[in-house]
Parts: structure tokens; C-alpha cells; sequence
């Protein structure tokens, strides 16, 4: 009788494939989680982390993908889904940003622009033209503008006030006119504080801007700030001289962010103001 011989089950060499698949996995979503926290939006974050923790608890890494793409949005397919790719071979391109209410231009070359017209006054100390994030601010000093307490224009400061009438008609940025005054107190018949000394000098700023130089009041805002907000040191003459000053600030897109906005409509249009009246 012939023995029968019962041969060696084969090892199975493609377990590894699923250590493999697994460890993709895993890889997948480490990468996805480090991108949803990136993220500035929480909201969004929140759901891709949700998406993908769900899928992997159904061990797909297709559905995974899926959700992300669906909360990542980009490029529309026949379905309705994105693919999260707004530029390249790939994706369609980036979508236009939301144009603001208020148009705001570049400052540059109005900066160029005043720092050659001013140049003269600047090189005297009567004015300083800075850019800063937030916008152009023409910093006009006492000296040039008004007389110790008071908030006449003086007849000297006229043609620095046209140079800056012609810079601010030629943009069409928001205008905020910021009065300050020196930390010494003031207490006369008609201004008991600095407070009212700095918003004073401030809309005569603003009166004769819209008067005299043809800028619409309702780009203008005014602002007193007294001597909070200082530039020089106040325990020196010099650096009073420097804090008693109205800035002229041509606002950015930054500043502009920080600004007030109507909530109904007509509160800057001078025909509702009419109505109103």
C-alpha cells in the first residue's frame, strides 16, 4: 500500500499588504489633520476632522478622501463636488475676492507723490509724511495750522492744506481726520479740556477740506484724541511741538477694517441727509 505524503501548507507572502494598507491609512490621516489645523477657518477644520474620523471608522480610505474633498470644496464636478484644487493644470482658477464696498486703492505712489510736493514743509519739520498698515498719514503741525488754543486755520497752513486736498481727491480711500493736542491741560472759555481742543481742530480740518477743496464729507470722519496718542516726548518743548499736530489719514484696506459701518443705509449720502432734514 503507498503511503501517501501530505505536503507543506505555502507560507502566505502578501500579508504584509495589509500592515501596508494599513499604515497608508493611518498616514493619510495624519497628513489631513495636520492640514485641518492649519487652517484659519475652525469651522471648516472641524468638519474635515469630523469627515475623516467617520470614514476611517469604515476603513476606506476612498470615503475618507471623498469627505475631504466635499468640505474643501475647488473645483465643481457634474455632482455638485469640489476637489479643492482652485488653481493649476488640474483646477480651475482662483475665485475673484469680493470687491469691498468702499473702493481702496494703493497708497505708494500718493505717498511718493506728497513727499515731493511737501517737500519743502517736510524738510522744516511742519509736516510729516508717514505709510504705515493701517494708511497715508500727513501729520500737520500746529505751527503751520493754528494759532496756541485755538482751532482757526491760520492763513499760512492754506497751501499745505491744498497740496493734501489734491493727494486725497485723487484716491478714493475713506478719510479720517485725527486731531491731538501736548499732555499740558487746557481749561479756556471756550475748550475745558484737550479733548474738545482736538475734535475741534478736527472738523474745522474736515469744514474746510469739503468747503474749500471739494472732497466729499461723507468720506470723512473726525476723530479727537486729546494727548493719548503721542509722537514725541512731552517733557521737551520740541517733542510737544510734535504731539500738537492734525493727521490726515488716507486709510487701507487694514484701517478701513477697524472703521465703523453704517448699518442702514443713507447715513453718508447727502441727498438722505436731506431727506432727513
Amino acid at each position: 500500500m503507498r503511503r501517501r505524503y501530505k505536503h507543506a501548507a505555502h507560507e502566505n507572502h502578501e500579508r504584509w499588504l495589509i500592515s501596508y494598507a494599513d499604515f497608508i491609512t493611518l498616514l493619510f490621516a495624519f497628513f489631513v489633520v495636520m492640514f485641518a489645523s492649519s487652517q484659519t477657518d475652525k469651522t471648516k477644520a472641524r468638519q474635515i476632522s469630523e469627515s475623516v474620523t467617520k470614514a476611517l471608522e469604515e476603513s476606506s480610505i476612498s470615503h475618507a478622501a471623498a469627505a475631504v474633498v466635499k468640505v474643501l470644496g475647488g473645483t465643481v464636478d457634474d455632482k455638485g463636488q469640489g476637489n479643492a484644487q482652485m488653481k493649476g493644470p488640474g483646477g480651475a482658477q482662483k475665485a475673484a475676492k469680493e470687491t469691498p464696498p468702499d473702493q481702496v486703492v494703493e497708497l505708494l505712489p500718493s505717498l511718493k507723490l506728497l513727499s515731493k510736493e511737501l517737500e519743502r514743509e517736510i524738510a522744516s519739520g511742519k509736516v510729516e509724511v508717514t505709510l504705515e498698515a493701517r494708511g497715508l498719514i500727513i501729520s500737520l503741525k500746529e505751527a503751520i495750522l493754528y494759532a496756541s488754543g485755538s482751532n482757526e486755520l491760520e492763513d499760512a497752513g492754506i497751501p499745505v492744506i491744498k497740496k493734501v486736498a489734491a493727494a486725497v481727491r485723487a484716491v478714493p480711500n475713506p478719510i479720517r481726520l485725527e486731531g491731538h493736542t501736548d499732555s499740558i491741560p487746557i481749561h479756556t472759555a471756550r475748550f475745558h479740556n484737550n479733548w474738545e481742543l482736538s475734535s475741534a481742530r478736527a472738523v474745522s480740518m474736515l469744514e474746510i477740506l469739503e468747503v474749500e477743496f471739494d472732497v466729499p464729507a461723507g468720506r470723512m470722519a473726525v476723530v479727537g484724541y486729546a494727548d493719548t496718542v503721542p509722537i514725541g516726548d512731552n517733557g521737551k518743548p520740541e517733542g510737544r511741538a510734535r504731539n500738537r499736530r492734525v493727521d490726515v489719514a488716507i486709510l487701507s484696506q487694514i484701517g478701513l477694517q477697524a472703521s465703523p459701518k453704517p448699518t442702514v443705509g443713507g447715513s453718508h449720502d447727502p441727498s438722505a441727509r436731506k431727506k432727513a432734514d
